[in-house]
């Protein structure tokens, strides 16, 4: 094993990861030091990102959503004394077509707004071709109002605008607060469709197994019972979702599961109560 090798295999991976975690400033420094000694050959020395928070979006804001969609049904249903049968034929037919929709919209404004920044780039691209000097002031302008001195942004400015591409995406950044995306856009927006329809379907689908497996079991057992289940299933899996969310933004697991517990559960007491309200309406009509 060359001394490079050896050097690399001593380098966690996630090394700053697991130093801003714990606040501990002196491993970042040691990694960062220990980093710039290995040669450029030894990849395994990069700092590491969570690059799966790309999806926490979609996999959330779905899940969410599917699973308040299903138990307001369950709640409404409830609350408004509908049978058994009605409560599955509209929960399962209305979570599928509505995770389809998700998942469908999803794609469909990712791709848009992907398809708005590299137009936005092809205009910045533009200018930078036709009126360079222009561009320059501009990004000069922006560095000096950010504190820098104008000589220090002339300096930077300058010295990036050589590099055009890599210019025009830090003007996308800056000047527009755009974050230009990949070449691949339209497969990674297509990602986070499914990633959509498959959360909002699986998790959608919870509060419902209860009224399929439980009377299958316990076919003596009362609707209140499948109520009660498919409440404590819902509550469960909303304070999981939120300690999965602290894992992507350093924050404590138990305050994100309880925050996400009583945003879920307040939507839940709504539909609870207007299925009530509408099923009182009724009755005395």
């Amino acid at each position: 094993m060359s001394s490079s090798d050896e050097n690399a295999a001593l380098v966690p991976a996630d090394g700053a990861r697991k130093a801003y975690d714990g606040l501990d400033t002196e491993a970042s420094k040691n990694f960062h030091d220990t980093r710039h000694t290995i040669t450029e050959e030894v990849a395994t020395g990069a700092e590491m990102h969570q690059t799966e928070g790309g999806f926490l979006k979609p996999l959330i804001f779905g899940g969410l959503d599917g699973i308040l969609t299903s138990f307001a049904i369950v709640a409404g249903a409830a609350g408004g004394s509908m049978p058994i049968p009605v409560v599955l034929v509209l929960g399962f037919s209305n979570i599928f077509a509505d995770a389809l929709a998700m998942g469908v919209g999803e794609f469909l404004s990712s791709k848009a707004e992907n398809e708005w920044i590299l137009s936005e780039r092809r205009r910045e691209n533009w200018e930078m071709e036709n009126y360079p000097e222009g561009e320059i002031r501009e990004m000069i302008d922006i560095y000096e109002s950010r504190g820098m001195s104008r000589e220090d942004a002339t300096k930077v400015i300058e010295t990036m605008a050589k590099y055009k591409d890599f210019f025009v995406d830090v003007m996308m950044a800056e000047e527009l607060a755009l974050q230009v995306p990949e070449e691949d856009h339209k497969v990674e927006s297509m990602k986070e469709g499914v990633v959509m329809f498959c959360s909002f379907a699986t998790f959608g689908t919870l509060p419902l197994l209860g009224y399929v497996i439980i009377p299958a079991l316990f076919p003596t057992l009362g609707e209140e019972v499948l109520f009660t289940a498919a409440c404590v299933v819902t509550g469960l899996v909303l304070f999981g979702m939120g300690c999965v969310k602290s894992m992507f933004s350093a924050s404590n697991w138990l305050i994100c599961g309880l925050e996400t517990f009583l945003l879920g559960g307040a939507c839940a007491l709504v539909a609870y109560t207007v299925g009530q309200f509408v099923d009182g309406l009724i009755a005395d009509t």
